[in-house]
């Protein structure tokens, strides 16, 4: 499990995209994963709400390119895909806590925040376990598997070190391949 947080600024927007498209590139061997996209604030179409072609996934990676600092699929392809009628653009508005789980290669994006509000959310990336790395000096920023330890339900609750993070590990622009740090 990876999480990290979504930030939707206004003016701010996402291209088209597919999570494996990003981690093809940091080592992930097949597409065996998927993430969860869960709100903290209302997503609505003027917030720049997640955007997903449904079915996308059948079509497998297409190519990315890196265009003003994101890792975006080929545009051209993505219009072929939304032309044709198996594959459905949907907007999907959601509320605080509400969870979609969709396959590391469903095409998704986000429209500009037109609102003066941010919108916020966590998302969280699961990796099947066979499909880390092939050695620790190539898995970029996923770590090679490591099993769930389940805790007790309080366990946030109880959490006293909020302010320590060493031995984390957290996304670096500087070593991921998908992301260009800007100023």
């Amino acid at each position: 499990i990876k999480g990290f947080p979504c930030i939707l600024y206004p003016g701010g927007r996402q291209e088209w995209h597919q999570d494996y498209g990003y981690w093809y590139n940091n080592t992930l061997l097949t597409p065996e994963a998927l993430s969860v996209f869960v709100p903290l604030d209302p997503c609505t179409k003027e917030n720049g709400c997640l955007q997903v072609i449904a079915k996308s996934h059948k079509c497998g990676r297409i190519r990315h390119l890196l265009a003003g600092g994101q890792m975006c699929a080929d545009i051209a392809r993505v219009n072929d895909i939304q032309q044709d009628r198996r594959f459905e653009h949907l907007y999907v508005t959601m509320e605080p806590g509400d969870a979609l789980f969709f396959h590391s290669n469903v095409l998704h994006a986000s429209d500009a925040n037109v609102s003066p509000q941010i919108r916020r959310a966590l998302i969280l990336a699961y990796n099947h376990r066979d499909n880390s790395a092939p050695s620790p000096e190539k898995s970029g920023h996923h770590p090679t598997y490591t099993p769930i330890n389940k805790v007790k339900d309080s366990a946030i609750l109880d959490c006293t070190n909020v302010s320590d993070f060493t031995g984390k590990d957290f996304l670096d622009p500087k070593n991921d391949k998908t992301v260009k740090a800007s100023k």
